[in-house]
C-alpha cells in the first residue's frame, strides 16, 4: 500500500520518493495494523468477559478483565485518576460548578405527574361510566371497592409495584427526553464503575424489562455489577477504604451525570439512600461522612465530565439493548485516560 502510494507522489512530482518518506508510509500502515489487531482483541476481550457473566461466574469475569488490563489489552478497566482524598468545602465543589444540593436531592417529578394523570382518568372514566351506563349507587359502590381491591393488594403484596409498572410503562410512550434521561443516568452508572475497576455485569432501562428480565417489581432501573470483593468485605464485617471510595463513587454516577445534563436529578434516590445506609452503618460521623461524598461527588463529576462523549455513545448502545459485550467494547473505543 504504501509502494502504491509512493509511487503516485513520484509520478506527479517527477522526482522519486524519498527512502525516508516510503519508511513513514509502512510505518503508518503498520500503526493503522497494530490499532486494528488492538481493537479486534478489545472486541474479542469483550466477548469472553460476558461468556463468564452469562455463566454465573462473575468472580472469574473480573479476575479476567484485571488480566487483561495488566496485558495492555482494556486500558480504560480501573484507569480512572482520582482527585486527591481529603475534605472538601462546598466552596470548592461549588468552584467546580458542582451544586451539591441539586445532585444529592433527587426529586421524580416526570412520573410523579404521569401517575396524578392516570389517577384523574380513571376517575374520570368511572364518572363517565356513570352517565353512560347508567349506574346506580350500587354499581358505584362495587366499581370503588373493586377498585380499591386492587389497590390495597398491590400496596401490600407488591409494594406498589404494578402501579409503577403502569405509570414507568406510559411515562416511557409519551416522552423520549424520559428515556434518554434514564439511559444516560445508568450510563453513568455503568462507565465510572469500569473506571474505578468494578467490572459492569449487565443493566436495565425500565421496570418492564425488570420484571421480564429480573422477575422483579418496582424497579425503573438499574445496572449490575459483579461485585464480589464489595459482598465479601461486607460479610467479613470490614470495608476498606479502597472498596468504600469505588461504592460511593458508583453510587453517585447516576445522579452525578443528570446533574451534569440537566442541572439537577429526578431518578436516584434509591442510590442516595443506599449510601446513606451504608455510611450509618459504617458508624461514620456526619463529619466524616460529608467528608467521603463531597470526595466521591467532585471525584464521580469530573470524571463523567472528561468522557461525556463515552456517555453519549454508550447510552445509545443501551436503548438499543446491546450485549454487555458490546457496551463494554463502546467504552473503551471512546474513552480519555489522560
Amino acid at each position: 500500500m504504501a509502494r502504491g502510494f509512493g509511487a503516485c507522489l513520484a509520478s506527479t512530482s517527477g522526482r522519486p520518493v524519498p527512502s525516508t518518506v516510503a519508511v513513514g508510509l509502512r510505518g503508518s500502515h503498520l500503526r493503522r495494523s497494530s490499532l486494528s489487531a488492538a481493537q479486534a482483541d478489545k472486541g474479542v476481550s469483550a466477548q469472553r468477559i460476558q461468556a463468564e457473566v452469562d455463566a454465573g461466574r462473575r468472580g472469574t469475569a473480573t479476575e479476567l478483565a484485571r488480566e487483561l488490563k495488566k496485558a495492555g489489552v482494556l486500558e480504560g478497566f480501573g484507569g480512572a485518576r482520582l482527585v486527591p482524598k481529603r475534605s472538601y468545602t462546598l466552596e470548592e465543589l461549588r468552584l467546580n460548578k458542582i451544586e451539591p444540593t441539586a445532585l444529592l436531592s433527587p426529586r421524580e417529578d416526570y412520573l410523579g405527574k404521569i401517575s396524578s394523570y392516570c389517577q384523574r382518568a380513571y376517575l374520570t372514566g368511572i364518572l363517565s361510566g356513570c352517565f353512560v351506563f347508567h349506574w346506580d349507587v350500587t354499581n358505584v359502590f362495587y366499581v370503588g371497592a373493586f377498585s380499591l381491591g386492587l389497590v390495597t393488594i398491590d400496596k401490600v403484596g407488591y409494594n406498589g409495584g404494578i402501579e409503577f409498572l403502569v405509570v414507568e410503562t406510559i411515562g416511557r410512550m409519551l416522552s423520549r427526553a424520559y428515556v434518554e434521561r434514564v439511559s444516560r443516568h445508568e450510563a453513568g452508572h455503568f462507565l465510572v464503575a469500569y473506571m474505578m475497576g468494578v467490572l459492569p455485569s449487565g443493566y436495565t432501562l425500565s421496570a418492564w424489562n425488570a420484571l421480564k428480565n429480573n422477575k422483579t417489581l418496582g424497579v425503573q432501573a438499574g445496572t449490575a455489577f459483579c461485585d464480589d470483593d464489595f459482598q465479601k468485605e461486607v460479610a467479613s464485617g470490614k470495608l476498606s477504604s479502597g472498596i468504600l471510595d469505588k461504592f460511593c463513587c458508583i453510587a453517585l454516577a447516576g445522579v452525578a451525570q443528570e446533574f451534569i445534563d440537566h442541572g439537577n436529578a429526578e431518578g436516584g434516590m434509591n442510590d442516595i439512600r443506599q449510601l446513606d445506609f451504608l455510611l450509618s452503618g459504617l458508624g461514620f460521623t456526619q463529619k466524616k461522612a460529608d467528608d467521603q461524598i463531597r470526595w466521591s461527588t467532585l471525584n464521580t463529576v469530573l470524571l463523567l465530565r472528561q468522557n461525556q462523549n463515552v456517555i453519549d455513545k454508550l447510552a445509545k448502545e443501551m436503548v438499543a439493548d446491546s450485549p454487555l459485550s458490546k457496551c463494554l467494547l463502546t467504552v473503551e473505543q471512546n474513552l480519555v485516560l489522560s
